[in-house]
């Protein structure tokens, strides 16, 4: 080879690049899956709010957001210099490479949102709320795991190889804070307390969206390795791929188990999340080997079959079960960093943990409220019984099929 470095400049870019395509389809799986686990209804919003959060979400983070998350100022004025002015001199991958791997990844925190407030409320608060998660929420807390600046520093010790935290439960916060004021779905809970299950319309194209989400994953995953200009790249990468997918099938075996023992059958939609919340349990630490994932897959597969129904004791009414999820296994596969890596304490990850959960859900919180207090979250009753679709698009998703 005439010069390595430029062969390892191209592997490298190349990885950002196909792992960021990946990740990319994801928001084809999070759409499918969002709108099987939904009433049909509601299908077109379903389908606008995914397309446009992600066309937001790469705007805000090109002009605002990338510069807080890797700017080299502090967090709130990052480099004071646009993506589109920086090289990729000096870096040792193309700049826009790397900004299309971590865009991505954005607009994965603000999917999450979009299923746990599905169903109840309004287009236009939902993407004014994810134009702040994308520039300033998600780059601020991102900053202090993965970016440059020394006052970052609190966050020293701290272990998130994919965003377990950074990506999946600051989406689960997010939703958190807003789904506690937007309150719960018409008819989910009776006065008496009683969980009324409301079935999802479409569960072939909530399958599908899984397994679209379980093949991006491994972009998701296989890419935070960040470099494939070496013989040890390639091989970190291939085991982090193969603990990604072992993780998914321990967390969806776990959760056939869990629900035939406890419910005499097996439940698809828990099989589905269970597999997911897999994978959302090993991205903070799919370096650690294929056998700790396994741990962590099944241990996550489990934590899916009462988070769902802890949720619903508190009234929090999640349609597709992204908080249990992004949230409770995001938290989880951060953890497990602490337990099985010697070289990370679990009090770091405790630390961590609460540092960027307090943050995202405070700061949600706020905004969430602001946008409730002047234009408001959700629609109104005759519009939630009728079905989003006719008010919030003009349009519906399956217009030959009338319900009586």
């Amino acid at each position: 080879m005439e010069n390595f470095a430029d062969v390892k400049y191209i592997l490298d870019g190349f990885l950002f690049i196909f792992a960021g395509i990946l990740v990319m389809w994801m928001a084809a799986g999070f759409a499918m899956l969002e709108s099987g686990l939904t009433r049909s209804k509601n299908t077109a919003t379903v389908l606008t709010k995914n397309i446009l959060l992600f066309a937001i979400s790469c705007i805000m983070f090109y002009f605002v957001g990338y510069n807080f998350m890797y700017g080299d100022g502090n967090i709130f004025i990052g480099s004071g210099v646009m993506l589109s002015g920086k090289t990729s001199e000096g870096m040792g991958y193309p700049v826009m490479a790397d900004f299309f791997f971590q865009v991505v990844f954005v607009a994965t925190a603000a999917s999450v949102i979009s299923g746990v407030i599905a169903e109840r409320m309004k287009i236009w608060p939902f993407l004014i709320f994810t134009i702040i998660l994308t520039s300033i929420i998600y780059p601020i807390q991102g900053h202090w795991s993965w970016g440059k600046s020394e006052l970052g520093g609190f966050m020293t010790g701290f272990s998130d190889f994919a965003g377990s935290t950074v990506v999946h439960s600051v989406g689960g916060w997010a939703a958190l804070a807003g789904v506690l004021i937007l309150g719960a779905r018409k008819g989910k809970y009776a006065k008496d307390g009683q969980v009324r299950p409301i079935p999802g319309s479409n569960l072939p194209m909530a399958t599908l969206g899984t397994f679209i989400l379980w093949m991006g994953w491994f972009g998701f995953n296989g890419g935070s390795q960040l470099a494939l200009g070496s013989k040890e790249d390639i091989d970190a990468i291939a085991s982090v791929i193969a603990s990604t997918n072992m993780a998914a099938c321990a967390g969806g075996l776990m959760a056939a188990i869990l629900t035939q023992l406890i419910y005499k059958k097996i439940d698809l939609t828990m099989v589905l999340n269970g597999t997911l919340a897999g994978l959302v349990s090993c991205t903070a630490g799919p370096n650690l080997g294929i056998d700790v994932a396994l741990i962590e897959g099944l241990i996550g597969g489990a934590l899916i079959i009462f988070a769902v129904p802890f949720f619903d004791k508190l009234k929090i009414d999640d349609p597709v079960g992204a908080l249990s999820v992004h949230l409770v296994s995001g938290i989880w596969g951060t953890l497990a960093v602490g337990i099985f890596s010697p070289t990370v304490t679990f009090l770091a990850q405790i630390k961590g943990v609460v540092v960027v959960g307090s943050f995202v859900f405070i700061s949600s919180f706020i905004i969430w409220k602001i946008i409730d207090l002047l234009i408001g979250l959700r629609v109104d009753d005759e519009t939630e019984v009728n079905g989003l679709d006719i008010n919030e698009t003009g349009l519906e998703a399956y217009p030959e099929f009338k319900r009586a």
